[in-house]
Order: C-alpha cells, then sequence, then structure tokens
C-alpha cells in the first residue's frame, strides 16, 4: 500500500502525521490512506527534543502503537538512522517486525538537531551515508520502502549539492527522494524537482512554504505531500487553551462545549467492540 503511494507519479498521495496510537485512529477517521510516524511529534509526545534524545527503542515503541491503531501503512521518520550503518540497519529491522510499511533516513550527522532550528547544520559524507542506505537495502529488501531525505538545501549547500546527494542516493538503492526547504515559498523545492526530472518519485514536506497551492506539486509530477507535524501542534495548542481556562474558571463548565465528549473517545477507540467480545467470551456456557 506504501509502495503504491509513494513510489508513483501517477496521482499525488498525502500522508498525515500521527504521534501515538490516537492521532493515527483519528487520521484513519478523517479519510487519509497512509501516515507519517514523524520524529518531531513523537519525540514531543514524550517530552523531549527532536535532537535524538529519545532512544531508538522508544521510537520503535511509539511506531508499534501506531500500526496497532490503524490499517494504514506507515512512512516511518528515523532521522538519520540513530547512528552508522549498522545502527540503521537494526532500526530498519525493528521497524519492520513492528509493523512499519516504510523508513525515511536523512543525510544528517548524529546526533541530530530538528531541520528547521539553527543554521548551516553538518551533513553526512556523501558516501558514508549511501552506505546506511545499502545496509538498510540490504537488510530489508523489498519489505520496507526506503526513502533518503536530503538536507543539502535546509543547510544552505544549493541546488547543486541536492542533485548530487539525490543521485548517488538513488545508485544505493533509495525507492525515493525526499527534498526539504526552510524557504516560505515553494520555489528551492520545485527548482530540484525540475532538475531531478523524477528520476526517482520525490516526497516533500511543506511545513513553511505551507501557502503553495497543492495544484503546484501536481502539475510538478510530486509523489507525496506529507502534513509532518500538525496533530502535534494542533493537540499542544487546545491543551494550553484549555489548561488556561480551566485554571482562569477554577472550572470545567466553560470549555465542555468545546472538547471531544467522552463518546466520540469510546466510538473511536472501539469500546463497543470489546462489549460484545465480552458477551462473546465471558458468557457462561
Amino acid at each position: 500500500m506504501l509502495r503504491a503511494q509513494v513510489c508513483s507519479n501517477g496521482e499525488l498521495s498525502f500522508l498525515m502525521e500521527a504521534h501515538d496510537g490516537l492521532s493515527a485512529t483519528i487520521a484513519q477517521r478523517s479519510g487519509f490512506k497512509g501516515l507519517w510516524a514523524s520524529g518531531l511529534s513523537i519525540a514531543t509526545s514524550l517530552g523531549y527534543r527532536d535532537a535524538n534524545e529519545a532512544s531508538w527503542t522508544q521510537l520503535v515503541e511509539s511506531v508499534e502503537r501506531i500500526v496497532d491503531s490503524t490499517a494504514l501503512p506507515v512512512l516511518v521518520d528515523g532521522d538519520g538512522g540513530i547512528g552508522n550503518f549498522n545502527n540503521a540497519r537494526l532500526l530498519a529491522r525493528k521497524l519492520r517486525q513492528g509493523g512499519a510499511a516504510g523508513v525515511s533516513l536523512e543525510d544528517s550527522c548524529f546526533p541530530k538537531m530538528n531541520s528547521l532550528i539553527g543554521e548551516r547544520h553538518p551533513l553526512a559524507d556523501i558516501d558514508e551515508f549511501s552506505g546506511r542506505l545499502r545496509a538498510v537495502k540490504d537488510t530489508v529488501a523489498e519489505n520496507l520502502v526506503l526513502v533518503a531525505r536530503i538536507e543539502a538545501l535546509i543547510a544552505g549547500h544549493g541546488l547543486n549539492e541536492a542533485i548530487l546527494r539525490a543521485h548517488a542516493y538513488a545508485d544505493a538503492g533509495a525507492d525515493a527522494i525526499l527534498v526539504h526547504s526552510r524557504k516560505n515559498i515553494a520555489d528551492e523545492m520545485l527548482s530540484f524537482v525540475r532538475e531531478w526530472r523524477n528520476r526517482l518519485p520525490v516526497v516533500i514536506v511543506p511545513t513553511t512554504y505551507y501557502r503553495t497551492p497543492v495544484s503546484a506539486y501536481r502539475d510538478a509530477r510530486i509523489s507525496t505531500v506529507i502534513w509532518a507535524n500538525h496533530s502535534m501542534r494542533a493537540a499542544a495548542a487546545a491543551m494550553r487553551c484549555v489548561c488556561d481556562s480551566i485554571l482562569a474558571q477554577e472550572g470545567v463548565a466553560g470549555i465542555e462545549s468545546h472538547i471531544a465528549p467522552l463518546s466520540e473517545i469510546f466510538e473511536l477507540l472501539r469500546y463497543d467492540e470489546l462489549a460484545l467480545a465480552e458477551k462473546r467470551y465471558l458468557q457462561p456456557r
């Protein structure tokens, strides 16, 4: 399912961020056909910074909950692979065992820092990172979609460096290329797409250039758009408002109409299925 969405230029697909079982369930209910297990959002939900502070085991455990909560394929943000080629292939194997459908690895150095913080992040050596990709490909073969994420534009190294890296990563076995940009317009990313000429499908993350119409992505024959952190940010904003209101009013009457009723939570998590199962399995014969 994920390969059909990501590894094709025929129709634009969308992956929605999920960081836990609830956010995954809501995304599926809204009609999304695939999920992005965001490193930023998972780390944030655990109270960590997006700087490799959460361990790879915590990432895998979070992905397992996301996978178990829906029938949707999950592409996992694997940062740079949490180390060298050996860490990367171990992570990929564990993600596959946990039910992930794909992993995205970025050409950053360990420990990484979130792409949108600071300037001129150091990039991994092209040959070294290509080795990480080959190690993952040799380990999980066709069982995990491998997306190579290029940070050259984010780091200020320009289009030529991004294209150079894309060719190397394609040769190393990547199934798709994710090109990232921090510009507030899509020109830099679209320049890459034109120069790249779809040797491999292109995945984008329009967090900063969110005003660009989706028609531009279709016209460029981009494969996949990732809405990368929006459920987490929406939850943070809503929780902040509710907490502020409850503290100020010393009660919950003023916010009750603005939050999900418990009946909706019970429906989302299928409490009715548990009731039916209890009748089937707990009834005395």
